[in-house]
């Protein structure tokens, strides 16, 4: 039964042709030639091949024949392209689609707009890394409590990791933005720390609110609450402070 069918096939594949989507250019009128070898197939005697379809979604492209006056393509050459299937019962053929033949060629992804959520949620850790870093500093001048380097080479240690995971899960355009932000608050921050360990080895008098009028202090405060509204908005919006 098999080589029964095999046979069947073998013959059907040069004769059964479906009419090509449009009218290809006439071809020269040089008469009829030979079968002839082309991509993926054969050209049946009597026939001149006049171009080649291609189907929007697919690769690759099956050739068209003129036959009796008619543009054709054959009909495996066309199953081969669309991915189709085909079954042969009795005197029908059916040409099944593939799933994907059957949905339309999916869109060009959209560039998505606002952050990340891998980006803000690593963005938020960031934040709150650098406001314990602050505190810490804060308190400390207020209650005259001398922080010992050890701390600050610590707190850095934890920023750095903590950035180097909002730089790994950038993604959108507002991502991209607002990470070099973040990358400058933690500089400032560390700015404030060389100073306050500048003026404790130099024995310097540390007023408990000197931080209240402290152009960096205030810088960095402000900074932070831009990047906190901006992760409530969920978008990307300059903030001068962090510059």
């Amino acid at each position: 039964m098999e080589k029964r069918v095999l046979a069947i096939t073998t013959a059907l594949a040069a004769l059964l042709m479906v009419p090509a989507i449009g009218r290809a250019q006439a071809p020269p009128q040089s008469g009829s030639v030979a079968s002839r070898s082309v991509p993926g197939g054969s050209v049946p005697s009597g026939t001149l091949q006049s171009g080649t379809l291609k189907v929007t979604g697919y690769s690759g492209q099956a050739p068209i024949f003129q036959l009796n006056g008619k543009s054709c393509v054959e009909l495996e050459q066309l199953a081969r392209l669309t991915q189709a299937s085909l079954t042969f019962k009795a005197n029908q053929i059916i040409l099944t689609l593939s799933p994907s033949s059957v949905h339309a060629p999916a869109e060009e992804p959209k560039s998505k707009q606002g952050f990340s959520k891998g980006f803000l949620q690593a963005g938020i850790e960031q934040i709150g890394v650098i406001r314990e870093w602050r505190i810490g500093i804060v308190n400390a001048i207020q209650d005259g409590f001398p922080l010992p380097e050890g701390w600050f080479s610590a707190q850095r240690r934890i920023a750095d990791k903590s950035l180097a995971l909002v730089s790994a899960a950038m993604s959108t355009d507002d991502d991209r933005k607002a990470f070099p932000l973040l990358s400058a608050e933690l500089n400032d921050l560390q700015k404030l720390s060389d100073h306050y360990l500048d003026m404790r080895k130099n024995a310097e008098y540390m007023a408990p609110g000197s931080l209240d009028n402290d152009p960096l202090d205030q810088q960095i405060l402000s900074c932070s609450r831009g990047l906190a509204a901006m992760a409530a908005d969920n978008k990307f919006q300059d903030e001068a402070s962090c510059h």
